[in-house]
């Protein structure tokens, strides 16, 4: 099978999952949700209490990381996350899960399980469309194709609150816009595997483009490339 590896970086809010998501399906390949296994973690050190700022707080997520065997059910559409003998999907994107999951992913013994995690990933789906904020810069360095998706913050805020409101929980949009500035901030400035955009990566902005709009542009870019 001749392997095609897309990835698809960029800032919270900026659409990565869903284009992903969607794209993978108008390619007919794997669609690979990094995030997803952060947050995973994130469950974890939560219920089992893990003080984030302590010490060893770093060495104790990765041993959870690595005891829990993170793997997706890939019969489902989106891929279902189980971690621990049990499904965590629906908990991921949970308030207090969101609000642990920026300083757990700056932890380099815990990006370490995950980024191994995600190149086994990648050789057991040789045809994948992955998304975080690591996939090409770190990742996978020699993917055929790299895309950068950003937009403006403000709208990434409102995307996001959107998001939450669809599920029946009120939102502070505010905050979710505060939130978001800080992570940026943590994400673009950690030492492992910061948020950069790859050289050889495709920019997109998506602040103006509806979703449509971005995976037509992804998939056309993707179809020339391979052409």
């Amino acid at each position: 099978m001749e392997s095609l590896i897309i990835t698809i970086d960029g800032p919270a809010g900026s659409g990565k999952s869903a284009v992903a998501q969607q794209l993978a399906k108008r390619l007919d390949v794997a669609f690979l949700d990094t995030g997803a296994m952060y947050r995973g973690v994130a469950v974890l050190c939560l219920e089992a209490q893990l003080d984030m700022s302590l010490p060893e707080a770093p060495a104790a997520a990765e041993q959870l990381a690595r005891q829990a065997a993170l793997h997706f059910d890939w019969s489902a559409s989106p891929p279902r996350l189980w971690g621990d003998g049990r499904d965590l999907t629906d908990r991921l994107r949970d308030s207090d899960v969101a609000g642990c999951v920026s300083p757990l992913a700056a932890m380099g013994p815990v990006r370490a399980v995950l980024v191994e995690a995600q190149r086994r990933i990648g050789q057991e789906h040789p045809r994948l469309v992955t998304e975080g904020r690591d996939q090409g810069s770190v990742v996978f360095t020699n993917a055929q194709v790299k895309f950068y998706l950003d937009a403006s913050p403000r709208i990434r805020a409102a995307r996001r609150a959107k998001q939450i409101r669809q599920t029946g929980r009120q939102v502070d949009e505010e905050q979710i816009y505060q939130d978001l500035l800080e992570r940026d901030h943590r994400d673009s400035n950690r030492a492992d595997g910061p948020l950069v955009c790859p050289d050889d990566a495709i920019v997109v902005d998506t602040s103006d483009l509806t979703l449509e709009q971005v995976i037509d542009r992804l998939e056309q870019d993707v179809r020339q490339k391979n052409s």
